[in-house]
């Protein structure tokens, strides 16, 4: 889903998006998650900009993510990220 353009999920910008997974891929293998999400489960991502996803990875690393921040709901109501994603919505697409 990389370039298409539509409204970001975090700033709501129309730009184009990138896919997040929600369950980062470097711990797919991970025993913990093989036991404990399905194929489809691990798949679940969010469409964000470029700008919102960087700052995701930025914020925390992969098991932070897969741990605490595994949906859509917990990503989009962090307070650190909230403050990252309306920053992000008042910048202009480059």
């Amino acid at each position: 889903m990389s370039g298409d353009s539509s409204t970001c999920r975090c700033c709501k910008r129309e730009v184009p998006l990138t896919f997040h997974h929600l369950i980062p891929k470097k711990v797919h293998r991970r025993a913990r998650f093989k036991k404990n999400f399905d194929k489809s489960a691990l798949q679940q991502g969010l469409a964000v900009c470029r700008l919102c996803h960087r700052g995701i990875h930025r914020q925390y690393d992969e098991m932070t993510l897969a741990m605490r921040f595994n949906t859509a709901e917990a990503l989009l109501e962090d307070e650190v990220l909230a403050k990252h994603f309306e920053w992000v919505a008042k910048q202009r697409e480059r």
